[in-house]
């Protein structure tokens, strides 16, 4: 997978923790500088660590699927950006009855949005990708993501929701289905 590929599959993995991140902004009082930091170093940190955690299972199990590898890859990115979609779609659950910047409450969040860059990890060792690379710049992506997130939030609410998960599905989608076109071609 190439530079650019990659710096898509970053974005669209961030898409989550971008939207939570606004969520945040939305529903902190008093904006400061190491509110945002703090919640960025959750996400990001989060999506390196879980990333490299699903290419190092891959690792393990890859001679045993070595002949449809490029499946699971599409298969992933397409459940992981297609879950996206519709969960774009869901009414907002409760989201006044957290603290944004509660130390549980951010590992929660920052554990349920990296479920995705577990699935990538994975499917980035079936694909012979430099993991330290994706890794970091997944990593890096989303805390800057998240970081800005928050001030946007803060400024302008959670409009814009539903239309960066969308966007985010849609990206996981395409990078799944260009790899399986690439393997297949």
């Amino acid at each position: 997978m190439d530079s650019l590929a990659t710096t898509f599959l970053a974005l669209g993995l961030a898409a989550d923790a971008f939207a939570v991140s606004l969520t945040s902004g939305l529903l902190i009082q008093r904006i400061k500088i190491n509110k945002a930091l703090k919640i960025a170093l959750f996400f990001g940190g989060f999506q390196f660590l879980m990333t490299l955690i699903g290419w190092l299972c891959g690792i393990k199990f890859s001679d045993f699927i070595v002949d449809f590898d490029h499946w699971i890859a599409f298969g992933l990115l397409s459940f992981i950006g297609g879950k996206m979609i519709y969960e774009s779609f869901q009414l907002p659950t409760e989201r006044e009855k957290y603290n944004p910047v509660d130390s549980y409450t951010l590992l929660v969040l920052a554990i349920a949005t990296s479920i995705d860059a577990l699935a990538a990890g994975l499917g980035l060792s079936l694909i012979k990708n430099s993991i330290i690379l994706a890794a970091t710049l997944i990593g890096v992506i989303t805390f800057c993501l998240s970081f800005i997130g928050v001030f946007i939030g803060h400024k302008i609410g959670d409009r814009v929701n539903h239309q960066i998960e969308v966007m985010g599905g849609m990206i996981l989608i395409f990078i799944g289905s260009k790899i399986l076109f690439e393997h297949l071609a």
